[in-house]
This record gives structure tokens, C-alpha cells and sequence, in this order.
């Protein structure tokens, strides 16, 4: 077996063309060639993102080590390798189960899996977890939360979705969405 590593043009020329920058989707690919196989050339590509296998090193080492562990969860957030994220994100909390923002991301990485009932249940937990000296610091957070949840909530309990979305204004009174939902909540 040989193995070469190339470049994944084909991402990178979007990533370019699309955003502008080709280092946040430009990523090495590692390309087995099975040489022993004459009657059929078989290729497997199994892309390898360094950062995350850099931390996964780290955590080898110290496997309670939140700074590597928020590091690798965000990693894996930014890869959309959603089931690592959670797994790592939920082992997080589970180390530093007082730290509002891993409740958060939570809450953003089962939404970007369609997964609304466990985001709602991510976010609420955020809400809840935010201490009042780190309010301010946290209010787009929080409107954005508050602001799912009252969707969520907005056929199943109304009074409970109006106490959310007037606390999501409360702290982004120009979120448009807000103000739609609010007034679809008022009507």
C-alpha cells in the first residue's frame, strides 16, 4: 500500500468561489492505493483534518483537559462531524457541568442535525445555566435561544412561547424573527 496525500481541489475552488477563502474547506486527503490488486484499482479516501487529530493526541494524554476538549468539539462542530461534536460536547458538561456555553453549542449542533427536540432541550439548559454577571457578555446568545425555544414551543404551550420570545427581545429587540414570531404569538 501507498499512500499520497492530495489536495481537495474540488472543495477548495468552491470554498474559494463561495466565501472567498480556500483554508477553511481546503483539507488534506489521505489516498490508499491497494498496489497488490492488479484486476481492479481500488482507492479509499478518508479525509484527515490535523487540528482535530493534533487535540485527539492532546486528550490522549490528559483526557480531562476542557481547553482541548472545547477545542476538539469546535473542531468537529466546524467539520459538521456532528456526532463527534455532541460526544465530545456532552463529555464537556459532564466536566464542567456549571459552563453555560457547552449547552449552547449543544443546542446549535442538534439543530444543524434537524434534531429539534434535543436543541430545545440544549438551549433550555443554556438559559437556565447563564449566571447573572455573565448576562450582558451573553445576550445574543440568549436572545437566539429564548428565540428557539418559543418556536418550538409556539402550537404546544403559547403562554410559555410568549415568556420566551419577549425575553428573546428583551435581549435583541431588532431580531426580525423575534418580532414576527411575537406577533404571530399576539395575535
Amino acid at each position: 500500500m501507498r499512500t499520497e496525500k492530495v489536495m481537495n481541489t474540488k472543495n477548495a475552488v468552491l470554498a474559494l468561489l463561495l466565501f472567498g477563502s480556500v483554508s477553511a474547506y481546503a483539507q488534506n486527503t489521505v489516498v490508499e492505493t491497494d498496489s497488490t490488486n492488479t484486476s481492479a484499482h481500488v482507492q479509499t479516501t478518508k479525509e484527515v483534518n490535523p487540528a482535530i487529530e493534533q487535540l485527539k493526541k492532546q486528550l490522549e494524554a490528559n483526557p480531562n483537559d476542557t481547553q482541548a476538549l472545547v477545542k476538539l468539539a469546535t473542531a468537529y462542530q466546524e467539520a459538521k462531524d456532528w456526532n463527534n461534536a455532541i460526544s465530545i460536547w456532552n463529555k464537556t458538561s459532564e466536566l464542567l457541568p456549571d459552563w453555560a456555553p457547552s449547552y449552547y453549542s449543544l443546542g446549535y449542533v442538534y439543530q444543524s442535525m434537524k434534531d429539534n427536540a434535543n436543541a430545545k432541550t440544549a438551549y433550555e439548559k443554556y438559559i437556565a445555566m447563564v449566571k447573572p454577571a455573565e448576562i450582558e457578555a451573553n445576550k445574543q446568545n440568549l436572545a437566539y435561544a429564548h428565540l428557539f425555544v418559543a418556536f418550538a414551543l409556539q402550537e404546544t404551550d403559547k403562554a410559555q412561547a410568549k415568556q420566551h420570545i419577549a425575553k428573546s427581545l428583551e435581549y435583541d429587540p431588532s431580531n426580525e424573527d423575534a418580532i414576527k414570531l411575537n406577533k404571530f404569538l399576539n395575535q
